[in-house]
């Protein structure tokens, strides 16, 4: 018998002890917002084909049964038996959160997809969810942001005081901290937040989900880079009594199939920016780059936001030192492989 067939062999071993179930999963996003929408039902259709349709996971978007932002404690409670979730959303509840969700100037997906499965990143993660009965399954990594959209330019850091802006996370406290009024307003509501003048700028996320949204119909300039999201995580959450009652076979399954949801969806978020970035221009939104004493400002500022949160926090204090150790000791291996640019 070849390794192949006998790898094989053990796959089908392995999904035929699955033990069989349907699940209830809500995402916090709507199923039609581009990829982060339909990436639970990928997760879904990967994990019924590996255990032979044993087991089921059905799908449903914000709202369906709670809305989108108390997902979690619908997850901790029981009342759902699975989420989708951008992880900064339950940083009030779980700081550590924010640092999986948006590390200003942190990894790029490269080197924070490493950190994940073999720098200790789940497990630092999985303690601080471990408290609110709430499994952590890393399903969906997106890859680095636009830097947002803005109507009003950003030409030195003193133009973000009075901004009002939508942003989230670590990136939102940053902000804060240099004058602008940070909120958090749904996906479903930037644009019409946008439109109205409700809000100055917003961000979301990369190109080809920003375009999606039609914030190039009601933005003047996008910038970049995302410093506030070099790489963030969506993750599966599970109710940890679910988790625990499903047995080893079908926990590894559905390991298995968000590293291959993972790997789906960063190849398709990489093909799909040429588009995107054409077709913002070509709806007449001006793309630029903020200029660097702004992006050293946002830094100097990023990182007293992130010492202040980890002195408050000893989870996130352990997480922020275990990726910045990892970004300096893996970060290695890219400098000495950078070739020279033209």
């Amino acid at each position: 018998m070849t390794k192949f067939s006998t790898a094989l062999a053990a796959l089908l071993v392995s999904t035929s002890m699955a033990s069989a179930g349907t699940y209830t999963l809500q995402s916090t996003f709507g199923l039609t917002v581009p990829s982060i929408g339909p990436s639970p039902q990928h997760f879904a259709a990967m994990v019924s084909e590996m255990t032979g349709g044993d087991v089921q996971i059905e799908v449903h978007g914000a709202g369906d049964f709670v809305p989108g932002f108390e997902v979690f404690g619908a997850v901790s409670s029981g009342a759902l038996d699975m989420g989708f979730d951008w992880s900064g959303y339950w940083a009030q509840q779980i700081p550590v959160a924010n640092i999986v969700g948006s590390m200003p100037f942190g990894p790029d997906p490269d080197t924070t997809l490493g950190w994940m499965f073999y720098g200790g990143g789940m497990e630092i993660i999985q303690r601080a969810y471990d408290p609110f009965n709430v499994h952590f399954l890393p399903c969906h990594l997106v890859i680095s942001e636009g830097g947002g959209w803005f109507n009003r330019e950003i030409n030195t850091p003193e133009d973000f005081n009075g901004l009002n802006m939508r942003i989230a996370g670590l990136g939102g406290l940053t902000l804060a901290r240099m004058g602008a009024n940070t909120q958090t307003v749904p996906a479903g509501e930037i644009y019409l937040s946008l439109e109205t003048g409700r809000i100055d700028a917003a961000e979301f996320s990369a190109p080809s989900l920003d375009v999606g949204m039609g914030f190039q119909r009601v933005s003047r300039y996008y910038y970049f880079p995302g410093w506030h999201q070099p790489s963030s995580w969506d993750s599966i959450i599970v109710n940890k009594d679910v988790w625990d009652a499903m047995g080893e076979q079908t926990q590894q399954i559905m390991l298995d199939a968000c590293r291959a949801n993972i790997t789906y969806n960063l190849a398709d978020q990489i093909n799909s920016q040429a588009a995107a970035i054409a077709e913002i221009r070509a709806a007449g939104t001006e793309i630029r780059r903020f200029p660097d004493a702004v992006l050293a400002a946002l830094r100097e500022n990023a990182d007293a936001v992130l010492d202040e949160q980890a002195q408050n926090d000893p989870l996130f204090a352990e997480a922020l030192q275990s990726l910045r150790t990892y970004m300096a000791t893996v970060g290695e291996w890219s400098s000495l492989q950078a070739l020279p640019r033209n």
